[in-house]
């Protein structure tokens, strides 16, 4: 009686990353609740077989090369021009462009995720009030190198056609970034001089 084969450890974790993948351009916004979902979908249990949440983010890029190439360079293009407008808007603050927006993984349904640099949150809520600026405020844990603490996030909604979140840190860390959640190292920022330049090399 032939045996029916059971798809390898490294097999099964590349087919949860790519379903995951999928999952996100179609609109789920979290890694953990992809891969969830995602293991849930394909019968896999074992916790030790999902994918980290940079396997994910690469399947991501390959399903949106194969399958949404010219959309993804137009979406972006009108993301990144959204965030620059705002980060113009709110240069006293020294915003920096981060998460999907910046790394080009971007879906319509993403955020544009912007770091501001201030003395308080006040300063920041005074400065959008004055300008005609509706928001909603939240808190947003970020892990550091010394532990997770909550973070201030202010939500732009009439900005343009993405939701802008607005996470406000200390001056000190200016120099001193919150951790990525997707590899774990320092989170790459692009001020208003390099979201230009990403836009220049776009056209």
């Amino acid at each position: 009686m032939a045996r029916h084969s059971h798809p390898s450890h490294s097999h099964l974790r590349e087919n949860i990353a790519q379903l995951a993948a999928r999952l996100m351009a179609e609109g789920i916004q979290d890694f953990a609740l992809a891969k969830r979902k995602a293991a849930r979908q394909l019968g896999a249990s074992d916790s030790q077989n999902l994918p980290n949440n940079s396997e994910i983010e690469q399947a991501l890029r390959t399903y949106q090369a194969l399958y949404q190439h010219e959309h993804q360079e137009n979406l972006l293009s009108k993301l990144r021009m959204q965030a620059l407008q705002v980060m113009s808007e709110l240069a006293r603050f020294e915003p920096l462009l981060s998460g999907s927006v910046l790394r080009g993984t971007a879906t319509p349904y993403s955020n544009i995720d912007l770091l501001l640099f201030a003395d308080s949150q006040k300063d920041v809520e005074l400065y959008l009030l004055n300008r005609g600026h509706v928001y909603k405020t939240s808190e947003k844990r970020f892990r550091f190198s010394d532990g997770a603490r909550a973070v201030p996030v202010l939500h732009l909604s009439n900005t343009g056609e993405a939701e802008v979140e607005l996470a406000i840190f200390s001056i000190a860390h200016r120099r001193q970034l919150p951790l990525s959640p997707i590899d774990g190292l320092a989170m790459k920022g692009a001020c208003l001089i390099e979201v230009q330049s990403l836009l220049d090399n776009e056209t």
